[in-house]
């Protein structure tokens, strides 16, 4: 599994191993950076080859992302939708699907709480993946975040102990963080529909 935390100044990427049983190994971290002076152009082909080249080296199942979503800086938004966009285009070129997951998303699967911070999300990446300290820059464990969210995700359904669409597992009774994961689903679900 690879996230792909998009940005056109820094692209974090994170690849995971996750277990049925959903503990997980941290295989790979890195940001791939652009130089700020270059063309958008040039920018993107440089992040494209950093994400080509994990995908190659890594030979990962799914490619996930985080979704671009509002914000007040229209300049960030555009260079998070266009590197959002390359990662999604090199995933089909290499035949493995393409995942999106809303900030708040990945706040709920990795925290519980969709409304948690950044050291909170990070802490809680570097319990599950038993490291010393989170992976560093910022921009890697926000990657390894949306890895590890959609692996769980991807793992839902009956018997598989992982959350339903309503939140529930498999016992029938969800767990605090399946029941913050289904409402930010809800939310962002809400929110598209706007």
């Amino acid at each position: 599994m690879i996230g792909i935390d998009p940005g056109l100044t820094r692209c974090g990427v994170g690849v995971v191993d996750v277990m049925p049983d959903r503990t997980a190994t941290l295989v790979h971290v890195g940001v791939v950076r652009s130089p700020l002076e270059a063309p958008v152009a040039e920018r993107l082909r440089v992040i494209g080859a950093g994400i080509r080249a994990a995908l190659e080296e890594f030979r990962p199942a799914v490619l996930a992302v985080e979704r671009v979503f509002a914000q007040h800086n229209l300049q960030t938004v555009m260079g998070t939708a266009q590197a959002s966009g390359v990662a999604l285009m090199l995933a089909a070129e290499h035949g493995i699907p393409g995942a999106m997951h809303t900030p708040s998303e990945v706040k709920a699967a990795i925290t519980g709480y969709g409304s948690a911070d950044k050291a909170q999300v990070q802490n809680m990446v570097a319990r599950v993946l038993r490291l010393a300290e989170p992976p560093k820059p910022a921009d890697a464990a926000d990657a390894v975040a949306i890895a590890l969210c959609h692996a769980w995700r991807g793992g839902e359904g009956p018997g598989t102990g992982m959350a339903t669409a309503d939140g529930a597992g498999a016992s029938g009774a969800a767990t605090p963080a399946q029941r913050a994961w289904a409402e930010a689903e809800r939310r962002a679900r809400g929110a598209a529909r706007r």
